[in-house]
Parts: structure tokens; sequence; C-alpha cells
């Protein structure tokens, strides 16, 4: 019987960030982008379900991020399903950056989710790293 390739539910910042797409290509697991030109209460729906049936939720924040719901959504998921639970922040996406203060509060948002058994990491590569190593 052949293994199943896991699957990362890919969440965190969009707003025009290309994380997404410099990730995918590096990723030898299946995925889930939520991504979509037109978000529709069926997309809400899909995309719970793959928060709940992905075997890692990935959460990327970059500068480019305006809402604060993937940090909420982060520290939920650390503490109810730290085993799947990734988070990743990005000082730097296109030409905007964290300032000092933005960082230390993202960090001190990483130490949580470690903390609670999650995983966090600064780089994409370093979360492709650990996927591929755990598919």
């Amino acid at each position: 019987m052949a293994k199943k390739t896991k699957k990362v539910f890919l969440g965190g910042t969009c707003n025009g960030s290309t994380w997404r797409d410099k990730l995918i290509p590096k990723l030898k697991i299946n995925y889930f982008n939520p991504v979509v030109e037109d978000w529709t209460p069926e997309c809400m729906k899909e995309e719970i379900k793959q928060r709940k049936i992905c075997d890692y939720c990935l959460y990327v924040i970059t500068p480019k991020m305006i809402g604060v719901y993937s940090i909420a959504e982060v520290v939920d998921d650390s503490n109810k399903r730290p085993d799947k639970t990734i988070f990743c922040v990005l000082k730097q996406d296109s030409r905007q950056k964290f300032n000092s203060a933005q960082l230390t509060s993202l960090e001190a948002v990483g130490k949580m989710v470690k903390d609670n058994g999650g995983k966090y990491f600064t780089s994409l590569d370093k979360v492709a790293g650990y996927l591929n190593k755990n598919k």
C-alpha cells in the first residue's frame, strides 16, 4: 500500500504577498492554498474544513499583513493542535519590513507557539525543510 503524502494548510499573510509562490515549489508534500480571487461563504467553509483535515497548519506572517486574525489562529491552533501548528515570521516582504517593536511582538508570539508545542521558523527554507523531512 502506498504511503499517503501529508498535506499543509498555507495560512497567513495575503494582501499581495508572494510567500506562497516562493514556498510551493520547495514543497514535497501536498498543500491547500486558501487564497482565491473571490472570497465567498463556500470558500470560508472549505478553509475551515482544510484547517481541520490537513496534517499541518502553517501561518506565515509578513509585513504585508493588514489584519491580525492569523495571529489569533496560530495561537489557538498551538493550544488545540500543537503537533500540527507551524508559525513563520518573515522580516521582509518585497520592500516592506517590520519595525523593531513589531518584530519583538511577533518573536514573543513565536515563543508562545513553541512553548505550546508548535514549531516556529523565520525562513521559508526552514519551513520547507521541516515539512519535507516529515512528509
